[in-house]
């Protein structure tokens, strides 16, 4: 292994996933961006139509069912470049052969277990944050790793949901702080990106831009499109990072790895022939 499976601190994990993005740029970019096209390329028809329209309800309706339409992809997509994240970051790390095609084919019959379990999660995050925030904080912090452990362990949605509350007892101060970086991460970089669009375009809202002309809002939608591109693989990649830190710190893993691999036939070294 080209990576030694230790328990780390808060701060060589989140170099760990800096480097392990930098090192494999084009991986995640791929897994992350070419899901997300497909959301991108819709979200530009329904632009065109709507410039297009001659009136103001055929304007409003097409941006009703256009909105509606983004939503089910964005949940679809999200899903699938999350699933497929999670399965190249485990190959990399584990130091196992990665690719695009490979992560998504991996996934194919999980997608639709990946939005069970982030509609349940994101339910539960938002019925405890009606209750003062605090709860809904702690929630998000207790299955944080649910995703990766429904792909990485195939368990079911709930039981899903209880292991990486298992998982993350003890260390949720840590899972917190994670993400906080990458929510803040995320936000600070789309307002990076989108602020001067707004500015050229002579508005100040994402609102107001929405009614400006096709080219404005097609100028936005890239934008937001390489803002996601850019920053979401990082998350997927600190949660599964954190996933495995875990299992080393409360169950060993990383010696159940190396016992694994010792025990592992080696590969017989081809006969010399005779006379060779």
């Amino acid at each position: 292994m080209t990576t030694a499976l230790r328990p780390l601190s808060t701060g060589e994990l989140l170099d760990r996933t800096f480097s392990l993005y930098r090192d494999h740029f084009g991986l995640f970019i791929g897994i992350f961006a070419l899901p997300h096209l497909i959301v991108f390329l819709f979200q530009l028809g329904g632009v065109v139509l709507q410039t297009s329209s001659g009136n103001e309800l055929s304007r409003a309706l097409i941006m009703m069912f256009s909105g509606f339409g983004v939503l089910i992809l964005t949940v679809i997509v999200s899903a699938a470049s999350q699933a497929g994240t999670v399965v190249a970051v485990s190959n990399v790390y584990l130091d196992r052969p990665a690719s695009i095609s490979d992560s998504f084919s991996k996934v194919k019959g999980e997608i639709l277990g990946v939005i069970g379990v982030s509609m349940l999660v994101g339910l539960g995050v938002a019925v405890g944050a009606i209750a003062l925030i605090i709860p809904g904080i702690i929630l998000l912090t207790m299955w944080s790793l649910s995703v990766p452990v429904k792909i990485l362990e195939g368990k079911g949605v709930t039981d899903s949901m209880t292991r990486s509350s298992d998982l993350t007892k003890g260390d949720r101060w840590r899972v917190f702080l994670v993400w906080l970086l990458f929510a803040i991460l995320s936000v600070g970089f789309a307002m990076l990106l989108q602020w001067p669009v707004e500015i050229a375009a002579g508005v100040t809202s994402r609102g107001a831009l929405a009614r400006t002309s096709a080219g404005w809002q097609t100028l936005s939608l890239a934008s937001q499109f390489v803002s996601e591109c850019l920053v979401g693989p990082l998350g997927t990649i600190a949660f599964c990072l954190i996933y495995y830190d875990e299992r080393v710190r409360k169950e060993a893993f990383d010696l159940d790895l190396m016992m694994a691999t010792l025990d592992t036939p080696a590969i017989p070294a081809p006969a010399v022939q005779a006379g060779a």
